[in-house]
């Protein structure tokens, strides 16, 4: 899933975004409601009228900003306050505004209201921030009023696997729809982010959606997909594309680099992006080296069709039954 913070997939439209092969979006709960505010995309007819975006749409809940806005945050059992960044206003999440929120922005996913806790930490608050977690679950539950919209549950543990599982198997008591496994990205290696989702995916019913928050490199979906996750979203094709770098099957490579001033093939013969078929490495570092926005739009479109791309494959692989060896360069520990 492409992230669309505030209910735009940064320098791409609808159209393009439909193009890069993408079926489904993210948007960001806290954020939107800062900016717009959830009335006035309620009155525009929900978020999809509102971005014109006719897919699926999953919105986080804020919980991440519990984490990401730890100084300026104080977390207490009846939810999380926060000082906006834009006014100083002081905002108080709780499970049931962050459902109603969502529930007046209208995505088809809404996530449930977590703590996100940050990495290294203690045990005991790693256990605190999970037990809180599932607490908050039950509110968001009993405060979810819209059953258009599937309520996914979020387990939390840290790096502490005996409390992932102590996590997993507390959510699935409440029969979700869908299960996220959230708390990884957060400064963690990426050897104990494959071990959290290796003894935690297993928990969580087979049937039923299993995502992997904030995670969308090649060798992570690959491990995370092996162990049964089926979700993920990540700010990595576009966050690359503004620094100038392209995903070339699984390389990164920076643009204003010398050598492609002159390199007149195009990004990726193979790729059947729009970026891809019409221009050449040679232009696309020209518009990086003036600074054209229409280089952030093309990187995009094209990093976003090929991390895309490469999950359609692994997925055509799994029906196929060739899985396993089609991929096993990215099922290794990276060297």
């Amino acid at each position: 899933m492409p992230v669309g913070t505030l209910a735009n997939v940064k320098t791409v439209t609808p159209d393009q975004l439909q193009g890069t092969g993408a079926q489904m979006i993210l948007a960001n709960t806290y954020h939107l409601h800062l900016q717009p505010g959830e009335g006035i995309v309620e009155r525009a007819g929900g978020l999809h009228r509102f971005m014109g975006w006719s897919g699926p749409i999953l919105t986080d809940s804020g919980g991440f900003q519990v984490f990401s806005l730890s100084d300026m945050r104080s977390i207490e059992e009846s939810g999380v306050s926060f000082r906006s960044p834009r006014d100083g206003q002081v905002i108080h999440l709780s499970p049931e505004r962050a459902i109603a929120i969502q529930n007046a922005l209208g995505a088809d996913v809404i996530m449930a209201f977590d703590e996100c806790a940050p990495y290294p930490a203690s045990r005991e608050a790693i256990e605190n921030a999970a037990d809180r977690t599932t607490r908050w679950l039950e509110r968001c539950i009993k405060a979810h009023e819209r059953a258009d919209q599937a309520l996914f549950g979020i387990v939390q543990g840290g790096t502490y696997l005996d409390l992932r599982q102590k996590s997993a198997r507390s959510l699935v008591e409440f029969d979700l729809p869908g299960y996220a496994i959230g708390g990884v990205s957060v400064g963690e290696p990426p050897e104990l982010i494959e071990k959290i989702v290796q003894a935690t995916t297993p928990l969580l019913p087979k049937d039923k959606p299993r995502y992997l928050m904030g995670v969308g490199t090649y060798r992570e979906m690959a491990q995370a997909i092996a162990a049964g996750i089926d979700l993920f979203d990540c700010v990595i094709p576009t966050r690359l594309a503004r620094h100038g770098n392209a995903l070339v099957r699984g390389e990164r490579w920076n643009l204003k680099n010398n050598r492609f001033r002159k390199d007149f093939t195009p990004l990726d013969s193979d790729c059947p992006c729009y970026a891809c078929q019409t221009f050449t490495r040679a232009y696309l570092s020209h518009l990086l080296r003036s600074r054209e926005l229409l280089a952030y739009t093309l990187l995009s479109i094209h990093n976003i069709t090929e991390l895309v791309g490469f999950t359609q494959k692994i997925r055509q692989a799994i029906i196929q039954g060739t899985f396993a060896q089609d991929f096993r360069n990215w099922l290794q520990p990276a060297k």
